[in-house]
């Protein structure tokens, strides 16, 4: 059964750093392009950044350039969202995805698999 677990969130001051997980199971996420988006109340889900399949090259919204990265433990089969200098604007719920495909998609439908998300919340 292919299935993504996020986890790692939580409350954080403004500047803060928190570290996001995403465990993958039934299938290898090194061979998929991963995803992670995030969805405030009231608004759209969003990209925020992704990871090519079988290689380090990343993707991301300008919203968090020099502020997020992800990374992969293949391992592990787990993909990482490292958060720093918090903002209160990045308050959502992050949600991790998988796509079949070696380019990272910033298209929410273009994924396969979706996580069951996890609340993050900067306070000011």
């Amino acid at each position: 059964q292919v299935r993504l677990v996020e986890s790692g969130g939580g409350l954080v001051q403004a500047g803060g750093s928190l570290r996001l997980s995403c465990a993958a199971s039934g299938f290898s996420a090194s061979t998929y392009a991963m995803g992670w988006f995030r969805q405030a109340p009231g608004k759209q889900r969003e990209f925020v950044i992704g990871i090519r399949a079988t290689d380090t090259s990343t993707t991301s919204a300008d919203s968090v350039k020099g502020r997020f990265t992800i990374s992969r433990d293949n391992a592990k089969n787990t993909v990482y969202l490292q958060m720093n200098r918090l903002k209160p604007e990045d308050t959502a719920v992050y949600y991790c995805a998988a796509l079949r495909n070696f380019a990272v998609s910033t298209t929410a439908n273009a994924y396969n698999c979706w996580g069951q998300g996890t609340q993050v919340t900067v306070s000011s």
